[in-house]
């Protein structure tokens, strides 16, 4: 019974139990339950990297320069590499850096498909240290909405250890996110399994977000899966994660799975994580306790130097108004609540899912700023040493 399961997960580790879990979900078997589609409104369905993991604005400004300083035409760089492939001839590491950054069509790309096959067999075994060619293969795609042609690649065997860093399957899965090929997505990251490819931060943002948004008990079970995994390997997870992890428990109507999670979250005073409590108060029907979190929000009973957060009208009108209405007296309190929030503009019509698939904030320029030494003018030096000198 239980003990006989509880022994059987114990010798069945979370890594060695996800992938198959991962097979059975994107190839269900017979009828099955079937992929849980949520209706996600256009606005959010939005970047989950920041620009600084994606870099599209740095590679097209990259593609530019390159073009600008091409000696002569892209036409006959191109046919020169074709040249080479009629005559087995070996293809250098600048001439696939400079192709990739040539290619504006579908037709370019077959060219460069061509030469990173040809590339890739001739250089298999000389990965230690070198030049990594997925981001830059995956930046291409993502311009070119050649999300289909990536996944085709990364998934080929003749290409297995060509992309063998994580930022070329999370660019890969943000690019399906965007789309709504959340299916897609899973794909991508069984394949990071098949490759033993290690998971990042934004790995497992990324799963989990996809995990979310098919909403079904299959993907609640592979996120949970995914979770327990990187809590067993000590991984540290973000907070956004544990969000995406929290939300899909609630629309499984786990509540008490969703409430685990959330307990475990670091500082939850984000506006997510704020109106997420909400939905988990709702849930547990502790109505009493919801009307005193949000009395203290209304009225200012909280430090000035705790952000003033905002609250979702569609848990609002839709969820709290729906279960307070069978209570006068909580009714009536949740009404003057809600006016003195909309007054002071603390009511925002985003969805909680548009707080949820929100792009982060780009944060590695305000690090660059501050890791900028102020240089002396006189001396070129930074400026403690010239001050220090003089």
């Amino acid at each position: 019974g239980a003990a006989q399961d509880s022994m059987a997960a114990a010798s069945h580790p979370p890594e060695r139990m996800l992938l198959p879990a991962l097979r059975g979900w994107v190839h269900p078997r017979g009828s099955g339950v079937g992929f849980g589609r949520r209706q996600c409104p256009l606005g959010a369905k939005r970047y989950l990297l920041t620009e600084n993991i994606v870099k599209l604005k740095e590679f097209q400004h990259k593609k530019v320069t390159l073009a600008n300083n091409l000696p002569g035409t892209k036409e006959i760089y191109f046919r020169n590499l074709e040249e080479k492939l009629t005559q087995n001839k070996l293809i250098l590491k600048e001439e696939l850096k400079t192709l990739l950054h040539l290619c504006d069509s579908r037709d370019d790309m077959q060219l460069a498909k061509n030469v990173i096959y040809r590339y890739h067999t001739e250089n298999r075994n000389v990965s230690l240290g070198e030049y990594k060619f997925g981001p830059l293969f995956m930046r291409l795609c993502y311009e070119l909405d050649l999300e289909e042609a990536a996944l085709e690649l990364i998934r080929d065997q003749h290409l297995r250890g060509f992309f063998s860093d994580c930022t070329s399957f999370n660019i890969l899965m943000d690019m399906l996110f965007l789309k709504g090929k959340y299916e897609s997505a899973l794909e991508v990251l069984i394949e990071m399994k098949k490759q033993d490819v290690k998971f990042s931060k934004d790995t497992y943002d990324l799963a989990f977000a996809v995990c979310y948004k098919l909403n079904s008990r299959e993907s609640l079970k592979i996120c949970t899966a995914l979770r327990e995994e990187a809590l067993i390997k000590g991984e540290v997870l973000s907070r956004r994660a544990s969000c995406f992890a929290v939300a899909l428990a609630l629309n499984q109507n786990q509540v008490a799975k969703a409430k685990s999670i959330f307990s475990q979250i670091m500082k939850p005073e984000s506006t997510t994580c704020i109106n997420l409590n909400i939905i988990i108060h709702l849930h547990s029907n502790m109505l009493e306790t919801l009307m005193m979190i949000l009395t203290d929000a209304a009225e200012g009973n909280v430090s000035s130097f705790v952000k003033k957060h905002d609250f979702s009208k569609q848990v609002y009108l839709a969820s709290v108004k729906e279960k307070v209405r069978d209570v006068p007296s909580l009714c009536a309190r949740f009404d003057e609540i809600y006016g003195k929030l909309h007054i002071t503009g603390h009511v925002t019509r985003h969805t909680v899912d548009a707080l949820l698939c929100h792009t982060p904030r780009d944060r590695t320029s305000h690090v660059e700023l501050l890791n900028k030494r102020p240089v002396s003018r006189q001396t070129y030096q930074p400026l403690s040493q010239a001050l220090l000198a003089e």
